[in-house]
């Protein structure tokens, strides 16, 4: 395993390269990373970086947008199998003809979504901003958000937004069990339930705190309680446990009997081997076609552009 962290260490010298990991992904990954964050830290990150090569390790939407955003750069990611349930539930051309019905509407989709669905899309948005973003139009505004109807019914409840929502979800988030963290918080009553507003409104119900990874991690910090309910991706945890050597962080467990924790198999994917073997062959590569990068890269700086003028 160090004989293989050198070698990943010494590619990236060689290469001028950067390594990028969502915290959702391994421990060994994140450790590796140059830089680990939520879907708009990772964009902003990759907006300023001056290496010749980014390594995505995440999934293929979020290798899509670094190449959006860095066309002069040699994108790569560890496994382009690694995508994303999110995503998927939210085919460009469904998508396309939606948006083609309800033409008077501005369209915010999710980071969470292909290059040809934010080639459609008015400003992109992810946890961290999606509110901030939405009220920054009048209040009288009529919007399409998609994909993640979670996400979109939370905004709204919160916003008193009627926007149209797209009929999409992430396996991950959909599967929490309401009756296990019930019975987590009997458990542990000094407990904080910390949750992902892609989790539904049954389980942000029983949440003390509602946020994105990065805002997740930031209440958890902060937070002079001991424990904490953790419902989102678990990968979570590793960056939560190292911050907060002194806490206990208890993973919200799904559905599923056979589960403990809620894990993204795509994101699991990344691997030391399947990154050393990226640099050192510079492949997978992330290759966007240029017509719907010259689209799509309108709705990702205009999100860029609004989170730096609310200071996000």
């Amino acid at each position: 395993m160090n004989e293989l962290i050198k070698a990943i260490e010494k590619l990236k010298q060689e290469k001028n390269a950067v390594i990028l990991a969502h915290y959702y992904t391994e421990g060994e990954i994140q450790n590796i990373a140059d830089f680990v964050g939520d879907s708009l830290a990772l964009a902003q990150w990759a907006n300023k970086t001056d290496a010749d090569v980014i390594v995505m390790c995440g999934v293929h939407f979020m290798g899509e947008t670094t190449k959006i955003i860095c066309p002069d750069k040699k994108v790569l990611v560890p496994d382009m199998n690694a995508g994303c349930s999110l995503a998927d539930s939210c085919p460009a051309e469904k998508f396309s003809e939606f948006v083609s019905l309800h033409p008077d509407h501005t369209v915010i989709s999710y980071v969470n979504t292909t290059a040809a669905v934010k080639a459609v899309t008015d400003v992109v948005v992810t946890s961290t901003n999606a509110r901030q973003i939405v009220e920054s139009f009048p209040a009288d505004e009529k919007i399409i958000f998609g994909p993640d109807r979670n996400l979109g019914n939370y905004i709204n409840s919160i916003t008193g937004r009627k926007m149209l929502l797209w009929d999409g979800a992430c396996h991950v988030h959909e599967k929490f069990s309401v009756e296990k963290i019930i019975e987590l918080k009997q458990s542990h009553p000094d407990a904080l339930v910390l949750a992902h507003p892609e989790c539904k409104s049954t389980i942000l119900a029983l949440a003390d705190v509602v946020g994105s990874t990065a805002a997740l991690l930031k209440a958890a910090i902060q937070s002079d309680r001991k424990e904490f309910i953790v419902a989102t991706e678990s990968g979570i945890l590793h960056e939560m446990q190292k911050q907060c050597p002194e806490k206990t962080f208890i993973p919200a467990p799904p559905n599923d009997s056979t589960c403990a924790c809620n894990e993204c198999s795509y994101m699991r994917l990344n691997t030391l081997e399947k990154l050393y073997n990226c640099l050192k062959d510079e492949s997978p590569e992330i290759i966007v076609d240029q017509e719907t990068a010259d689209k799509a890269i309108k709705s990702i700086k205009r999100m860029l552009e609004i989170s730096e003028q609310l200071g996000l």
